[in-house]
């Protein structure tokens, strides 16, 4: 039975990638940080009801409390665990975040790749594991060529994306100064129902539905014009694996190959629910109106802009198709948002429910 490492495993993409290795028959642990709040519901469909407040898992699934920016802690668990293969998804992910706080972005994004990286060399694990190291399309920021792949020049535009240019690199340095199996997925916008809320996508898909269902006014936005080659997260983890399994270890861009706005994925957002937007106004002063009631419920808020914008993302997936074998458009972009909006709408639905339990 092969072991897996998974950090960051209680977010989007881990706990995706968890069930996808379950499912091929691994033993998995998955890092989580220490929280006073309850930070485990995206592993509860992974979880028995009395394993969902504790450190108490099924016979192939464990948690480990860590973090990648205490090196002793990440040398600690690897030697332990010895796994056969590490996806580092740790990170501080939000770029509008990572401009307020730079410092912190760096520590975990930069110096705890190289914290995995260095505990697997120290630890001679070299020949055993293979590390995974989460890349974003983020490194591209002011596009020199469109589409983006492998070989296109980086540009970095937020505190984010300069953090992750170290995650990239020093992954490649490691593969190349120590022989080791360590490879960057350069992964495009990727989306779920298990999306933080804070995240464009999501905040969208939610407001579409709390407007809709009378428990919202207004969904304010930044730059409508953006954009973004969006995947699904679910279809993503399986790229991400298929890499570690390659012959050789190389870098992959992960992505759709298809481009679209924010506006756009507003507009869908609303029609999954049986709304029609209708837009006026340019700029700050664009404004999506509810064409059956004449209700504004989308506007633009400066306080949303990002102080140096990416204005278009768009991946090429040739080599991972080639090479891998890998589908980028199984779940097509009108797909992703009417799974997000679905789900969105049961939450509000559910939430109703339990507030009018207490009424």
């Amino acid at each position: 039975m092969k072991k897996a490492l998974i950090t960051g495993v209680t977010g989007q993409d881990g706990s995706y990638l968890a069930e996808f290795l379950l499912e091929k028959g691994y033993e998995v642990h998955g890092v989580i940080r220490r929280s006073s709040s309850y930070n485990q519901e995206r592993l509860e469909d992974i979880m028995s009801a009395d394993e969902a407040d504790a450190l108490v898992n099924n016979q192939n699934f464990h948690l480990h409390y860590g973090d990648v920016t205490d090196a002793l802690n990440t040398t600690r668990l690897i030697s332990e665990i010895q796994p056969n293969e590490i996806y580092n998804l740790a990170a501080q992910s939000h770029v509008r975040v990572s401009f307020d706080m730079p410092g912190y972005t760096l520590d975990v994004d930069a110096k705890g790749t190289l914290n995995i990286l260095e505990a697997v060399r120290i630890l001679g694990l070299t020949e055993k594991t293979r590390v995974y190291q989460a890349s974003t399309s983020e490194l591209y920021g002011k596009v020199q060529e469109v589409p983006q792949k492998e070989t296109t020049p980086f540009y970095p535009r937020s505190p984010y994306g300069v953090a992750k240019i170290y995650g990239f690199w020093i992954t490649k340095n490691y593969r190349e100064s120590y022989n080791m199996f360590a490879v960057n997925g350069i992964l495009f916008n990727h989306e779920s129902e298990r999306r933080g809320e804070t995240f464009v996508t999501r905040k969208i898909s939610l407001a579409a539905a709390r407007i809709a269902q009378g428990k919202q006014e207004k969904l304010s936005l930044g730059n409508l014009d953006s954009l973004r080659d969006w995947g699904y997260a679910k279809d993503y983890v399986e790229c991400m694996w298929l890499i570690l399994q390659h012959d050789e270890p190389e870098d992959f861009v992960i992505a759709t190959g298809e481009m679209h706005t924010v506006r756009e994925f507003v507009e869908l957002s609303f029609k999954h629910t049986g709304i029609e937007i209708e837009w006026t106004g340019n700029g700050v002063e664009e404004k999506g109106i509810n064409k059956a009631t004449g209700e504004v419920i989308v506007e633009v808020d400066p306080k949303f802009f990002r102080p140096a914008e990416v204005d278009q993302l768009l991946g090429d997936p040739t080599k991972a198709r080639a090479l891998l074998g890998w589908n980028p458009t199984n779940t097509s972009f009108d797909e992703l948002v009417k799974i997000m909006v679905k789900s969105d709408m049961k939450k509000v639905e559910d939430e109703n429910v339990i507030k009018r339990m207490f009424d």
